[in-house]
């Protein structure tokens, strides 16, 4: 499909401004030259060339068919493309119609035929010279290392149309993907030795495992992958009766792809453009020393010439997570050497006093900057608005210092729409990038400076003994007590429970367990217990037991649990959610009282190594929390980690017959954890 060398283009029109009309036009701009086929039957020729009544009729079987046609003719025509042994075909249209997406789906399926769509722009295989468009596009597209797969046809577009400093080996508008997924196209992206950054833009995933696959192997190459999803699973696609489907809801599976696999995670089109168009300028943080090894300074520095627009910049970079760097003494008093008087030092720097030697002193104060060890890069913050008086100091300054220095230097500007674009254009023609506003910029610069790391997943092999064991036990459904025994069986610490069923078995129980003790009801269904006053805590002996044993049997049942009480601690939930795509997630966030003043989780995809479940800790805010806030002992980070990892081992294992499973709350503290309650739901139905 994507290096097609013979392309038949099925509803070819002479009509002006038609699809069919335009895909003809396109196609001829391919610079590989394929052989092109022009099919309908309504003409015997279009201009001067011959224009062919069906697929059947070409002389050659095409490797791909372009079908511009209407909904009504999609089916016949994609079945000619089958029966004709086309290899390949682009479904323009949107396939609307009773049964005709999954009609064109089976039969170009049962041919091995990949489609490009329904509903999609096409793509252009910038590397390889061949444009499969209907759509008037530049020419020639801008050519550059970035591979583009999006389900987006107006962010193919606005992209292959940007005026920003990168270009693509290949893009795709994959539209609804009925059968060749964004995965696939991304697999080929990467194999392209050209491609060096990929982007994807999506609203679904629709082949889990080879995507997961595609993300593992760019992350081995070091080839940074951009993503942009959008609509995010609703609430009730993994909304469960355990807490942790809440948690996980929305977008979690791109958390958890993010965080797996160290990719960049873009929230919107600005952020975007201006991360491709940094990472695309080739330069890392800190430059390259001898070697190849990486200076440590990855902090940034800028360089501004409005005191209110250096303290926005600090306030957005503050809310971004961008790190000013910690500049040296003599750094500064390298700085405080070309200064006007009354002006401080400092990073971020505002040099503006008398505006005397403007080239001079931006050109200076930058390379001052760039030259110290700390910092990883250096952006000139400043509006980039045209000079009437035609003064370019700032663009020969940007410039001069770029040409010095390994580092990478940008311009950070702050209203796009006021960037004077021929001084944008000359700078970005030398590698400088331009950042077109100060909120995205920002976050690139993060990208840049702070990348996301791919963090390994735990290889240790499966206990199929162990899981099977549990597997039956599941299928026969498992009540809270024995909840505890599998968190047990799986090394996770939890508290001492016994099931009963009588007065006189909660009794001999608690006496076991010893006073006091938690009562708590067991009756299969019951979720949330103290939703229904299902639970009494610090029962101090037999007769408040047995007064509480008789009010849970009346209103709830006969079966309880009876815990041993745990001395209290900071809590974390600790769960289990199923995505449609993705399958098990694991959710941690803070549990108890806490979850209402810390309304955060972490999303991950198991199995965990411990180095990847402290990461999954250590990114929320109530990791402050849990390493000691306001004098209290630091709780043991280590245990809660290996509690974390070997809960992700269990949903490894048993996630096949689980639909959901919380620990709730995980008590943490100074010398380790402890599960007090859990919740496992089996699947409605095993094995899928």
């Amino acid at each position: 499909m994507l290096e097609a060398r013979s392309v038949a283009l099925v509803g070819a029109s002479p009509r002006p401004g038609s699809l069919g009309s335009r895909m003809i036009a396109e196609v001829a701009k391919s610079p590989a030259a394929p052989r092109t086929y022009l099919v309908n039957p309504r003409y015997e020729k279009i201009g001067t060339e011959r224009v062919y009544p069906s697929l059947a009729a070409l002389p050659e079987t095409a490797e791909l068919a372009l079908l511009a046609v209407p909904d009504a003719a999609l089916r016949e025509q994609v079945s000619a493309a089958a029966l004709g042994g086309a290899r390949s075909a682009v479904v323009f249209g949107s396939a609307f119609g009773d049964g005709l997406r999954d009609s064109i789906t089976r039969t170009a399926r049962d041919a091995g035929m990949p489609v490009c769509g329904a509903g999609c722009m096409g793509f252009v295989n910038v590397a390889r010279g061949l444009r499969a468009i209907g759509y008037v596009e530049r020419d020639p597209l801008p050519a550059g290392p970035v591979a583009l797969v999006t389900h987006s046809g107006s962010v193919f577009s606005a992209l292959l149309r940007t005026r920003r400093a990168f270009g693509f080996t290949i893009a795709v508008s994959s539209g609804q993907e009925l059968v060749t997924t964004a995965a696939a196209y991304a697999r080929y992206a990467l194999a392209l030795p050209e491609t060096k950054v990929l982007a994807l833009v999506l609203e679904a995933i629709r082949d889990a495992p080879l995507l997961r696959d595609v993300l593992g192997a760019a992350a081995e190459r070091d080839v940074p992958v951009v993503l942009l999803p959008a609509g995010a699973s609703e609430r009730g696609r993994t909304m469960v009766a355990a807490h942790s489907g809440a948690l996980a809801a929305g977008d979690g599976a791109w958390r958890a792809l993010a965080a797996a696999y160290g990719v960049h995670r873009v929230g919107d089109l600005a952020e975007l453009a201006d991360t491709l168009e940094l990472l695309c300028a080739g330069r890392r943080p800190g430059g390259q020393q001898q070697g190849g090894r990486q200076r440590a300074g990855r902090g940034l520095a800028t360089v501004h010439d409005s005191g209110f627009e250096r303290a926005h910049v600090t306030d957005v970079a503050a809310e971004a997570g961008v790190e000013f760097a910690a500049i040296s003494a003599a750094t500064r008093q390298r700085l405080a050497g070309v200064l006007d008087p009354g002006l401080e030092p400092g990073n971020p720097l505002d040099v503006w006093g008398t505006g005397r030697d403007t080239r001079e002193l931006f050109t200076e104060t930058m390379s001052a900057l760039a030259a110290d060890p700390a910092v990883g890069a250096v952006a000139l913050a400043v509006d980039l608005v045209p000079e009437y008086d035609e003064d370019d100091a700032y663009p020969e300054a940007a410039l001069a210092v770029a040409a010095a220095t390994d580092k990478p230097v940008v311009v950070l500007a702050s209203v796009p729409a006021a960037i004077d674009q021929q001084a944008a254009a000359r700078l970005r023609a030398a590698g400088v990038p331009v950042l077109e506003s100060t909120r995205s910029g920002l976050l690139a610069l993060r990208h840049l400076l702070a990348p996301p790391v791919a963090v390994p997943p735990n290889r240790e092999p499966p206990d199929t003994v162990r899981r099977d064991r549990w597997a039956a036990r599941l299928a026969a459904g498992l009540a809270g007590a024995e909840s505890l025994d599998l968190l047990r069986d799986y090394g996770i610490p939890a508290a001492r429970v016994a099931s009963a069923s009588t007065l006189a078995d909660a009794l001999a129980a608690a006496a076991e367990i010893g006073y006091p003790v938690a009562l708590k009801t067991d009756e299969p269904g019951i979720a949330h217990k103290t939703d229904v006053g299902g639970v009494r805590l610090g029962v101090p002996g037999p007769p408040e037991l047995a007064a509480g044993y008789a009010d849970l049997a009346a209103r709830l049942g006969p079966r309880v649990a009876v815990s041993q009480m745990v001395a209290p601690g900071p809590e974390l939930i600790v769960g289990m959610a199923r995505d449609p795509a993705l399958g098990p997630l694991i959710v941690t966030g803070p549990g108890g009282v806490l979850a209402e003043l810390f309304p955060e989780r972490s999303v991950a995809l198991p199995p965990l190594s411990a180095t990847a479940a402290m990461s999954s800790v250590s990114g929320l805010r109530f990791a402050e929390v849990l390493a000691g806030a306001r004098g209290s002992q630091p709780c043991d980070m280590a245990a809660i980690a290996a509690a974390i990892a070997a809960f992700s081992m269990l949903i490894e294992e048993l996630g096949e017959w689980l639909e959901a499973f919380d620990v709730n709350p995980l008590i943490c503290g100074p010398s380790g954890v402890l599960a007090v309650d859990a919740l496992a739901i089996p699947r409605a139905v095993t094995g899928e």
